[in-house]
């Protein structure tokens, strides 16, 4: 087994699992009300707020339904040894519905109404797609999970992308959610690879982008609502023009926005990720505090930075925290996405 790749699984894999339960706490708020809540921003796992819809009641450190849906999506691609169709991701997102740890609480708008259709048996490819005329479709819960896809295809953009495209099928099925998945599947398959740097990295998520919504176009409902691609342009330029880095970040929110939109949530943590040079806990911290859907972007910017900077760079203490609270086994995860990753090698 190649011990440098699997150190970086397993560092996006902690990432994702670190950003989203630390991101719970700050959810719907504005980068203000975090800090009149908590006494200052958010750098540790925190009890949500009762008032929070969704993570309310919940403990700190728990996770929702981003980290969750993502490992549960590495399993099914290890035991399908990484051939993925819309039928498989279908059934794991039925399979992830009936824990009724998150479904219930943490499902999206899409996500839910999706559900709903595939447990009547629904074609997956249809369902996806929503109605001719919708809203569907354009949340961020195809990259929120998206990050396997890039794992177990290290520096290969273009596997990458169409896997991103399958595992949106079933549920996002648009253009725009095509396009926000593959951007952060390529970034993560580009992160894994030991000659990433930060800019190949930003680089391979706009490719990402660009070719997720010509294919997404081929195969999805073209959906209204702005460009992934030029959104994540607009934070690159912030990121790259702004001189202190945690006004960068702050302007990105201000100007790109970090809410369910996959316009706004996958630029966001891509411009975060380039502001804060790749490294995994400034990256997930200014993810957790920018405000609005932190738990969904701070997920997306630790499972790029994580891939990125490898385990090594990811705090223990916080690993550890997560892993048993949750009673994640990531190792295990790690170890069967690593031997998938090596597959043609």
């Amino acid at each position: 087994m190649d011990y440098s790749l699997y150190h970086r699984i397993l560092g996006s894999l902690a990432g994702t699992a670190i950003g989203d339960a630390m991101g719970a706490a700050t959810e719907l708020l504005t980068e203000e009300e975090i800090v009149k809540r908590f006494g200052a921003p958010v750098e540790s796992f925190k009890k949500p707020p009762l008032a929070n819809p969704y993570a309310g009641g919940r403990e700190a450190g728990q996770i929702t339904d981003d980290a969750s849906l993502t490992f549960y999506l590495a399993e099914t691609y290890i035991n399908a040894k990484g051939k993925l169709s819309p039928q498989l991701v279908a059934d794991t997102i039925l399979r992830w519905s009936e824990n009724g740890e998150y479904f219930p609480r943490f499902a999206g708008p899409t996500t839910k109404t999706a559900v709903e259709r595939l447990r009547a048996g629904e074609d997956p490819v249809v369902v996806g797609r929503h109605e001719e005329i919708s809203p569907g479709g354009v949340t961020n819960g195809g990259a929120m999970k998206v990050s396997p896809a890039g794992l177990v295809n290290p520096g290969n953009l273009k596997q990458a992308t169409q896997d991103a495209v399958v595992i949106c099928r079933p549920t996002h099925g648009t253009q725009i959610a095509m396009s926000g998945a593959a951007a952060v599947a390529c970034a993560v398959a580009e992160a894994v690879t030991e000659r990433a740097t930060v800019m190949s990295v930003i680089k391979a998520a706009q490719q990402g982008a660009i070719d997720g919504e010509h294919l997404g176009r081929q195969v999805g409902r073209i959906a209204a609502g702005p460009s992934v691609v030029k959104r994540i342009e607009l934070a690159i330029h912030i990121a790259l023009t702004t001189a202190d880095a945690d006004t960068a970040c702050r302007r990105i929110g201000q100007y790109v926005g970090s809410g369910l939109h996959t316009a706004e949530a996958v630029p966001a943590a891509i411009g975060i990720f380039l502001a804060m040079g790749g490294e995994p806990l400034a990256t997930i911290k200014w993810a957790v505090n920018v405000g609005d859907d932190t738990d969904t972007v701070a997920c997306i910017a630790g499972a790029i930075a994580g891939a990125f900077a490898g385990f090594d760079r990811i705090p223990k203490d916080l690993y550890e925290q997560v892993t048993k609270i949750n009673n994640l086994r990531l190792e295990e995860l790690a170890t069967g996405l690593t031997e998938l990753a090596q597959r043609d090698s």
